[in-house]
């Protein structure tokens, strides 16, 4: 296990590197990074948010992510052109240190997936 989550974050530290290269800024911790999946998944650029569009913001990201996992399956999108997620299958039970495991691997797919990123250590 322990090699593993080695391997996963050396994944994630390229991943972040790779995400302040095109953004100029990198994201302070998790949070940072589903805020801007949320916004991408949005799809209406970069504006000014508020608080509590920021929650929507990360919660439509957490639902993105997990999808691919088969969690979260999109319902649809509303008049104002914010994603609608139901959930299919049950979150575990999981302690922080394994929610945080669980979405790095997910945000690493997403970026893998979405953007054709390579986040891999070259062979």
């Amino acid at each position: 296990m322990f090699k593993r989550d080695l391997e996963l974050d050396r994944k994630w530290e390229r991943l972040m590197r790779m995400v302040e290269s095109r953004i100029g800024k990198r994201p302070k911790d998790m949070h940072g990074v589903l805020f801007l999946i949320g916004v991408q998944e949005l799809g209406k650029g970069k504006r000014n948010f508020t608080k509590e569009e920021k929650q929507d913001l990360m919660h439509i990201a957490i639902c993105k992510v997990m999808s691919y996992a088969g969690y979260y399956e999109l319902e649809g999108i509303d008049q104002d052109g914010w994603p609608h997620w139901k959930m299919v299958k049950k979150l575990p039970y999981l302690d922080l240190i394994e929610q945080e495991k669980i979405l790095k691997m997910q945000v690493i797919e997403y970026f893998q997936r979405e953007h054709d990123w390579v986040v891999d250590e070259p062979h």
